[in-house]
C-alpha cells in the first residue's frame, strides 16, 4: 500500500544545478514551518551535475527522489514520469529556479479543499510581478495566448504558463494519464484536458519574477510549440468523439 504523504512537489529542470540546491532547501523549509509532509521529487535533464548535486542532498532529505536522463527529454515528459513517483494526496509542479516564491503555496492549499485543480496565474488583478520578462518575451507571451484559444482553446483560463499548478491526488493521475506531450505546452494539454472532462479549475494570483533565462530559442521554440499545439487539438477532440460513443453506447444499452 502506498505510504502517502500530504504533498508531492515536482521540480522540472534542465541543467539548473546552480539554482535547485537553494530551491531544494527553500522547499522543505517551507513545507516544515507549515507541518506539511511533503515530497519532492526532481526531474532533472541535462549533463551539468544537477542529477549528481540533488542525489547528494538526499542524506538530509529523504523525501527527496530524482529521476531524468542526460539528452533533454522535455519538460512534459519530466513531470509526467514524475507523477507516477508521487506519493502526495496533492501532487504539483513548480519551476525549479524559483521563479514563483515557494510560500505561495499558503495562497494555493485552501482552494484545494473544493477544487481538483488550482493554479497560479500572473493575469489576476492580485498577482505581483516582481521582475518582468523583457518586452519582446512579453509581446510574443501575448501573441502566443491569441494563437493558443484558436487552435486549442481554453476557455477562462487568464494565464496558461505560470509554473506553479496543484492538483487533489485523483485528478493528477487521471490527467496524467491522458497527458502525452514532452515539451511546454503540456500545460496547455493538462487545462485543455481538464475542461473536456469538467474538472473545475481554480486561478490563484501569485508572486512572479523572470529570471532572464535565454535559453529559450524563440525561432524553434515557437514552431515546436505550435505543433504541440496541433497534436493537442487533435488529441483533446478524439477524447471529446470518445466520450459521445461512450455515452451513446451506455444510452443504448439503458434503453
Amino acid at each position: 500500500m502506498l505510504d502517502l504523504v500530504d504533498v508531492s512537489l515536482i521540480l522540472p529542470a534542465f541543467n539548473e544545478r546552480a539554482s535547485i540546491g537553494s530551491t531544494i532547501d527553500e522547499a522543505f523549509t517551507y513545507f516544515r514551518s507549515r507541518g506539511i509532509h511533503a515530497q519532492i521529487i526532481v526531474a532533472a535533464d541535462g549533463t551539468d551535475g544537477t542529477r549528481e548535486l540533488v542525489r547528494e542532498m538526499k542524506s538530509r532529505y529523504p523525501d527527496l527522489d530524482i529521476i531524468g536522463h542526460e539528452a533533454r527529454a522535455g519538460k512534459g515528459r519530466g513531470v509526467r514520469e514524475a507523477v507516477s513517483l508521487a506519493r502526495g494526496r496533492v501532487i504539483g509542479y513548480a519551476d525549479a529556479d524559483n521563479k514563483v516564491p515557494l510560500d505561495d503555496y499558503d495562497r494555493i492549499q485552501p482552494w484545494l479543499q473544493s477544487f481538483p485543480i488550482v493554479i497560479g496565474s500572473r493575469a489576476l488583478e492580485l498577482s505581483e510581478i516582481q521582475r518582468w520578462q523583457p518586452w519582446y518575451r512579453r509581446l510574443g507571451s501575448r501573441g502566443f495566448g491569441h494563437v493558443m484559444q484558436a487552435i486549442v482553446g481554453v476557455p477562462g483560463i487568464g494565464d496558461t504558463q505560470c509554473g506553479f499548478k496543484f492538483f487533489q491526488r485523483d485528478a493528477a493521475v487521471h490527467l496524467f494519464r491522458l497527458q502525452q506531450i514532452d515539451g511546454y505546452m503540456f500545460d496547455v494539454e493538462l487545462l485543455a484536458l481538464a475542461i473536456r472532462l469538467g474538472y473545475p479549475i481554480k486561478e490563484v494570483p501569485i508572486r512572479w519574477r523572470d529570471d532572464a533565462d535565454s535559453r529559450y530559442s524563440i525561432v524553434t521554440g515557437t514552431l515546436r510549440n505550435l505543433m504541440e499545439l496541433v497534436k493537442i487539438r487533435t488529441s483533446v477532440s478524439r477524447l471529446r468523439d470518445c466520450a459521445i460513443v461512450e455515452r451513446s453506447v451506455s444510452t443504448s444499452r439503458i434503453e
